[in-house]
Formats: structure tokens, C-alpha cells, sequence
């Protein structure tokens, strides 16, 4: 009987040790997945930093960036909304619907940015009679919408071309010096995306003038 107690009291020792063993090794396992620290990594260094957190800088040609070409984005599009009503030509009213729909949601993006940075969304001043060309190339000054406000046929498709090449252009320089000195870089993409689109589209109205 000695024996057999003997015996048991072993048994229940190792099977004690080995249950400890094992609830030990699973807090170890969870105390280091917790932490996120692997093999040979010092527990005390800081967590590298977020990639939105590092995306999102930005500097004040960014934001000049943001809100010129907003502002220049309305006059074009008002511009475009003419053409519907007072172009002649196909192609005029094909391109300006083109330019409307590329713009338009480039100007939402724009001011998702602005508001993020905590900066002021320019006021929508189109429509409104306002000269808005002082300190922005390419602008229409308010004599130059009314007059083609007042345009129609052949003579809207002339006018509204030879503007639209000249506020493109406008448009190309803004983002020449947003690629040379922005920091955001979706502004940056963006400023490449407006070069590419806006060479191509002068390019498309000076073959519709006769001028390539």
C-alpha cells in the first residue's frame, strides 16, 4: 500500500509541473504578441510612425496650391457651362463637357485637403460679376466673362477656345511651381495629372483654331 502511494504522489507531482510548464509558456507567448516586439527588438524604442501620419505633411505652397487652383478650376468650369448653350461646334461642346467633369472633382478633393489642414475653403465667387484674376495666370478678368457671356455661334467657339488656351496655360504654370515646391504628395500628383491633361487639351484646341 506504501507503494502504491508512493507511486501516485509521483504521478500527481509531474503532472503538476508540466501543467505549470505549459500555463507559463502560453503567458510568455501572449505577454511578447501583446508588446509587438520581436526577437533582439529593445522594448523601449518608440513605434516608427503611421504612414497617414507621415503622408499628410504639407507646406504652405501646398496649400497656396490648393486654393488658387480652386478658385482657377470655377472660372473654367463656369466657362464650360457657356458652351452649352452658346457653341456651335461639336467638339467645343464635347471638350468643354470634358473639362467640366475632370475639374469638378478635382475641386471636391481640393477642398477635402484644405479642410483637413485646417485652412479656409476659397468662397465660390462665379457667377457673381467678380474680378477674380488678380494674382492667379491665365485668370479671366470680369470684362472678358461678359464679353463672352455675350458670344454666341462661331464667335463663342473662337473666343471660348482662344480663353480656355490661355487660362490652361495659367493653369500648367500654377502647377509647375506646386511640383518644384509642394510637399503633399497627392498635391504633387495632382499638379503632374493637371500638367499632362491640360498640354494635351491646348494642344486639341489650337488644332480646332487652326493653329498647330
Amino acid at each position: 500500500m506504501t507503494t502504491n502511494r508512493s507511486a501516485l504522489r509521483r504521478a500527481a507531482l509531474v503532472a503538476a509541473t508540466a501543467t505549470a510548464a505549459v500555463v507559463l509558456a502560453a503567458c510568455g507567448s501572449d505577454s511578447m504578441s501583446g508588446m509587438g516586439h520581436g526577437a533582439g527588438s529593445d522594448p523601449s524604442a518608440p513605434a516608427p510612425a503611421s504612414a497617414p501620419a507621415s503622408a499628410g505633411a504639407h507646406n504652405a505652397a501646398d496649400v497656396d496650391f490648393a486654393k488658387e487652383m480652386i478658385t482657377h478650376h470655377r472660372q473654367a468650369i463656369e466657362m464650360a457651362d457657356l458652351a452649352a448653350t452658346r457653341a456651335s461646334s461639336t467638339d467645343v461642346k464635347t471638350l468643354a463637357e470634358k473639362i467640366k467633369s475632370a475639374q469638378d472633382p478635382e475641386i471636391n478633393t481640393m477642398s477635402g485637403w484644405l479642410t483637413s489642414w485646417g485652412e479656409d475653403v476659397p468662397e465660390d465667387m462665379t457667377g457673381m460679376g467678380h474680378d477674380m484674376s488678380a494674382g492667379m495666370p491665365g485668370m479671366m478678368s470680369a470684362d472678358d466673362m461678359a464679353e463672352l457671356d455675350r458670344a454666341k455661334g462661331t464667335e463663342f467657339d473662337a473666343m471660348f477656345l482662344d480663353m480656355m488656351v490661355d487660362h490652361h496655360q495659367g493653369a500648367i504654370e500654377m502647377a509647375g511651381t506646386e511640383k518644384s515646391k509642394g510637399q503633399y504628395g497627392p498635391a504633387t500628383e495632382l499638379a503632374a495629372s493637371v500638367i499632362t491633361a491640360q498640354t494635351a487639351e491646348i494642344k486639341q484646341m489650337n488644332d480646332l483654331l487652326g493653329k498647330s
